[in-house]
């Protein structure tokens, strides 16, 4: 017989894509904190070939949750981005209404899928979990760090217009609708600005975005997956950006 938390995690409109790669120690605490949520969440991770084991904590998780946590592995690591794509795409062949991006560390604060479901739920067609609509709300990140997303944040909402504080942010939920306009196989960027990329094209495409406050906590698990090249990415595909035509999705 299934167990209470299982029981209530079947049969959700509301889907959380967590990317992963090496994230064994994260993994299972991440699904079970969702899991007992009041809300009803199912999850889809994707893991890019994962070493150290992650996908196959995933699939002994699978026996106790068949209907609500799924799995698709690719092999190598394909890219922030296309992982997204890939979960985009599963979400709306499968008809959930409400689709979260959201990272396995525990820098995501898994009780705040509640309040981005809420925003969404009420009116907005895309709410971000925003470190800096509220002042800097960042804990255990070095301060060049948080000196360099606040102001990385800041250039992308100069050069692109958007009134948007954390243009950065990878901790989202969007409604079915604003991701069937999308085009997601012009998405171009594959690295973290892809999260840039995809808050630009709701903006263009007139959706109503709403950030929501949170609290950033840096992992105390694991290993950090940034690096320069990361950023170097996001500086020049925005400017790129910039000068693309956007259309919504025929």
């Amino acid at each position: 017989m299934a167990s209470n938390l299982e029981q209530l995690q079947m049969n959700s409109d509301k889907l959380v894509i967590i990317p992963t790669y090496n994230e064994k120690e994260n993994i299972e605490k991440i699904i079970k904190a969702i899991f007992s949520l009041e809300e009803t969440f199912n999850i889809l991770i994707i893991d890019d070939g994962s070493p150290d084991g992650t996908a196959a904590i995933v699939k002994k998780l699978q026996t106790q949750f068949p209907d609500s946590l799924f799995l698709i592995e690719r092999a190598g690591k394909q890219g922030l981005g296309s992982a997204y794509i890939a979960g985009f795409k599963y979400s709306i062949e499968k008809g959930y209404s409400y689709t979260f991006e959201m990272d396995a560390d525990f820098s995501h604060n898994p009780t705040d899928l509640i309040k981005l479901y809420n925003a969404c739920k009420k009116d907005a067609d895309l709410a971000i979990g925003s470190r800096y609509c509220n002042g800097v709300s960042v804990i255990n990140w070095p301060i060049g760090r948080v000196v360099m997303s606040y102001f990385a944040s800041s250039y992308v909402r100069a050069v692109l217009g958007m009134k948007i504080y954390d243009t950065t942010a990878g901790f989202k939920c969007y409604r079915r609708s604003l991701l069937e306009a999308i085009d997601l196989e012009k998405v171009k960027m594959r690295g973290y600005g892809f999260q840039i990329e995809m808050k630009y094209t709701s903006h263009i495409l007139g959706y109503k975005i709403k950030e929501v406050p949170i609290i950033f906590v840096d992992r105390t698990e694991g290993t950090s997956k940034m690096s320069s090249g990361i950023f170097g990415e996001a500086f020049w595909g925005v400017i790129k950006m910039k000068f693309r035509r956007i259309k919504p999705k025929k």
